[in-house]
Parts: structure tokens; C-alpha cells; sequence
């Protein structure tokens, strides 16, 4: 099996307990080479200086290439902006650019005055304000907001359309998902990379409510074989054991690269990493 390139993304602390955490997660993962790391937003953009600080802190200490989420919540363009100018000038020139959450209790999300649209209008805005590689969100399941069963690869293709470089999709429970949206989106004309968002589950219950809300379907035989690992305390042998499996057979359809979700917790993605081949030992192979 061929050993894919990987990356993890991150998320901003809110206290000094969670900053450790965040620093023993980059180093627990950095040894892994990955291809880059990033960092989010909060919902509404609430995170926005403490994920700042975040980028500047990883890509300055740790060496990695280090790409910072950017959205169109609570800004104006000229911020928006400015804050993407503000990563460039301290040498980050990776973006995650998305639309974004809507802030907390509102049900939709509604521009800023004069702020951008959606994110193909902050896509666009990007790649004329510097030279940042710009990713951008892609949803195998249904967008909870998507009007149609096509419409997420049409929403794809105008945001390639528009200048981004590639997608990272929202996480799924089966390869036969990826695949069917990585064929739907070839037939569309898209020919830039697609990356499997991957998310290890620590917490069943945390990851069952994250699915529901952002569409992702969940396989009944997930929710059987959840309920009963948790129950015999068997949870994280089967987290581990999925999330391998779901790799393994990406990898075996021709995929090359895979994004974790993290959650700052590291262990399990570490674990799942390793069982691909992926490991500092094969790291220092490819560098030999």
C-alpha cells in the first residue's frame, strides 16, 4: 500500500490549559512530515485574533507549513483582508477560505455590510491581494443548506472556478462516499485536487451531534458498532480500527492525501497514521 502525504488541522485555544494541549498535539504530530497544518475559525468567527496568534505561533516555532481558516462572518472585506495580509506579512501564505459559520442563535448565515458573500467573492479577493495558495471546504453528503443533490459540486466548481488551488472535504464514514462525489465532480469538469477530510472519533457522542449538523450521513452499522464498543469499553479500538479501514480502502481507490481533524487530540490520529506506513522512521526514508 502506498504511503499517502498527510495533514492536520487544528484548533485555536481559549485558556492556558488548551494551549499546552495544542503544543503537545504539534509535536506529537509534526515528526509525521505533514504537507501543512492548519488552524480554524470558531463559529462567527469568534476565534479570529486567538487563531491568529495560533498560526503565528505554529509556523514560527514548530517549522511547519502552517495555513490559517479565513471566513466572511462579522468582517468587512477591507478586514477580511487585512487579516489575510497580516498572515502573509509573518510569512503565511496557505488559506483555508471559507464562507463560514453564522454566528451563534441565528439560524443562517446573512453578510456583513459590506462584507463578502460568500467565499468565492473572498477566494477571488485572495488571489488578487497576494500569492496564497487558497483551500477551500467540499461536502461529499448533502450541505444542510444545498437546495439540491448537485449542488455541492456546483458550488466546487465555482470555487475553483474562482482561483482556489484545492478542496478539503467535510468527513464521511465510508470510502464508497468519497468516491461517488470524487466521480460526480469529475464528470462536472473538476481537475484539481479533492483531499478526504478524516476524522478520528475520540468521543462518539460529540462526533454523532458534529455529523448531524453538518450532514454527514451516518451508516446505521456505525451507530450499532459505536453503541456497543462504548458499552464494553471498547471505543477507541474501534475508532482506530475504522478510521484505518476507511484509509486503507481510500488509498486502494487511488487516493494520495489525507487531512485529519484532530480536535487537538493527537493519539488516535497518530495511531491511525502509523497503521498506514506513515511514521518519523519512514519520514527519514524519504529524506534519505
Amino acid at each position: 500500500m502506498t504511503r499517502p502525504e498527510i495533514s492536520f488541522e487544528f484548533f485555536p485555544p481559549k485558556n492556558l490549559e488548551a494551549s499546552f494541549r495544542l503544543w503537545d498535539t504539534v509535536q506529537t504530530l509534526a515528526p509525521l512530515g505533514p504537507r501543512f497544518v492548519s488552524v480554524t475559525y470558531g463559529a462567527g468567527g469568534t476565534t479570529r485574533e486567538l487563531t491568529r496568534e495560533a498560526v503565528s505561533a505554529i509556523h514560527k516555532h514548530s517549522g511547519l507549513r502552517t495555513a490559517a481558516h479565513l471566513t466572511c462572518v462579522n468582517a468587512t472585506r477591507e478586514e477580511t483582508l487585512a487579516i489575510a495580509k497580516g498572515f502573509e506579512e509573518a510569512g503565511v501564505t496557505d488559506i483555508v477560505a471559507l464562507r463560514g459559520d453564522p454566528p451563534k442563535g441565528e439560524a443562517r448565515f446573512t453578510p456583513t455590510d459590506g462584507g463578502f458573500r460568500d467565499s468565492c467573492e473572498l477566494i477571488t479577493a485572495l488571489k488578487e491581494a497576494g500569492d496564497f495558495t487558497v483551500r477551500v471546504g467540499a461536502y461529499p453528503d448533502k450541505h444542510p443548506e444545498a437546495p439540491t443533490e448537485t449542488a455541492d459540486v456546483d458550488y466546487l466548481k465555482r470555487k475553483f472556478d474562482a482561483g482556489a488551488d484545492e478542496a478539503i472535504t467535510q468527513f464521511f464514514f465510508e470510502a464508497e462516499t468519497f468516491f461517488r462525489f470524487r466521480d460526480a465532480c469529475d464528470k462536472a469538469g473538476i481537475d484539481k485536487p479533492i483531499v478526504p477530510g478524516i476524522f478520528p472519533i475520540e468521543n462518539w457522542k460529540g462526533a454523532r451531534r458534529f455529523a448531524e449538523a453538518c450532514g454527514t450521513k451516518i451508516p446505521q452499522w456505525v451507530i450499532d458498532a459505536f453503541e456497543t464498543a462504548t458499552r464494553d469499553g471498547r471505543q477507541d479500538l474501534l475508532a482506530t480500527a475504522l478510521c484505518t479501514e476507511l484509509c486503507t480502502d481510500l488509498i486502494e481507490g487511488g487516493v494520495d492525501k489525507l487531512h485529519f481533524y484532530t480536535l487537538n487530540r493527537p493519539e488516535l490520529t497518530r495511531d491511525v497514521c502509523f497503521a498506514l506506513g506513515v511514521t518519523p522512521e519512514a519520514r527519514l526514508e524519504n529524506v534519505a
